[in-house]
């Protein structure tokens, strides 16, 4: 039986996510941006936690943990390579290793760029996976520590995943960041598609987050660095596709 994941607003512009198991009763907290909205959540579904996972260190990711332990001590799981930076950890994890949540496996995927020692969490029999700021939808995050090549490589990993996994990334930035994939990717009549529906749905004040990965990979220049068609936009036609995303991931930064 999959999980249930459920998507909480946090802060300004982030996602927290709970991931059920109606059979055990185990509840995942993935990433703790603040307390409030996700104690509520858990008060209001009358779920308590078993484990916590940290994608990486940054304060919008874990400021809201020492609250939430107050109230639903948890197992926290985190990057062995961001430990010296992460809240405490019970488990210190990293890239290939795995673990049960409610019986149900969950991967862990080495997703460095954004920062090192970002992970991701993949629940291959739910088709979810938790990228934070790596992948995220219709974008990814700004290079703070990794260099290009590293964070293509962290998209290649997580393009090879199935095409139908549900991808629970940590921002609502979606409509910004298809403001400028037009930019690249002008004559992409699906991404065209997908832009209206993102203006839509943020005009009812509803969340873009999660998406799909199919529709990523059919929508976001980032993952498209390989497409003939943003390489002769851009003037680098036949370049190698980790190059296309760094003139990509260039020209957001300047956008």
């Amino acid at each position: 039986m999959p999980l249930e994941i459920v998507t909480i607003p946090c802060l300004s512009d982030n996602y927290a996510f709970l991931a059920h198991d109606a059979v055990s009763g185990n509840t995942a907290l993935i990433d703790a941006p603040e307390s409030d909205p996700i104690l509520s959540e858990l008060e209001r579904r009358g779920w308590g936690l078993s484990h916590v996972l940290l994608t990486h260190h940054h304060f919008d990711h874990v400021d809201g943990l020492p609250a939430i332990l107050e109230q639903h001590p948890a197992t926290v799981i985190g990057a062995a390579a961001d430990a010296h930076r992460l809240p405490p950890l019970d488990q210190q994890v990293n890239d290939g290793d795995s673990f049960e949540i409610g019986g149900e496996p969950v991967l862990v995927l080495d997703v460095s760029g954004h920062t090192l020692g970002h992970i991701a969490f993949h629940m291959p029999q739910s088709a979810v996976v938790f990228t934070a700021d790596s992948l995220m939808a219709m974008g990814c995050g700004r290079l703070f520590e990794g260099t290009a090549p590293q964070m293509w490589e962290s998209l290649c990993k997580l393009s090879a995943l199935p095409d139908d996994t549900l991808v629970c990334s940590g921002h609502e930035y979606t409509q910004s960041n298809a403001k400028f994939a037009l930019t690249v990717d002008p004559g992409n009549s699906a991404l065209q598609i997908r832009v209206a529906e993102i203006d839509s749905t943020r005009a009812a004040q509803q969340p873009t987050v999660p998406s799909t990965l199919a529709l990523e990979k059919a929508t976001n220049p980032f993952l498209r660095a390989a497409d003939p068609a943003i390489q002769a936009h851009l003037g680098m036609a036949g370049a190698e596709p980790a190059k296309i995303f760094a003139e990509i991931r260039a020209r957001k930064d300047r956008f």
